[in-house]
């Protein structure tokens, strides 16, 4: 199964949005099924085969979630995160501004799934494939 080592190593080569899809074919060939990343702290869960799972450690100190959901400014965020104009931190901050408590990358249907703090969905995306 995979470490937190390996998953590290992994997520040290994205340097911006633009990077995703690289980096979810290098998780998936680690044999990470899916992963939680909670905005608040930047802790995540990943999930393997067999019911493997395991957790990270808060990132950075804990940020606010906005309690109103704004899918239209998640959109922007993310359009201009996937452009590189932001560094994963400032995404995180922003991704919070607009209501996003959490995200599910989901490695099988290729998904990444945002939620608000009511655990509604407020986008899903799909990950190119390369």
């Amino acid at each position: 199964m995979f470490t937190s080592e390996a998953i590290k190593a992994t997520h040290a080569k994205v340097r911006s949005g633009a990077d995703f899809p690289q980096y979810v074919k290098d998780m998936k060939a680690l044999g990470v099924l899916r992963y939680d990343h909670y905005v608040a702290d930047g802790h995540c869960v990943y999930y393997g085969e067999n019911h493997f799972q395991l957790s990270s450690t808060a990132q950075w100190s804990p940020i606010s979630v906005a309690t109103a959901p704004s899918p239209k400014g998640l959109t922007v965020v993310l359009k201009a995160h996937q452009a590189g104009e932001t560094d994963y931190l400032t995404f995180c901050r922003k991704a919070a501004e607009n209501g996003v408590e959490k995200w599910t990358v989901d490695m099988i249907r290729m998904a990444c799934i945002y939620y608000d703090v009511q655990g509604g969905e407020l986008l899903k995306e799909e990950i190119p494939v390369m």
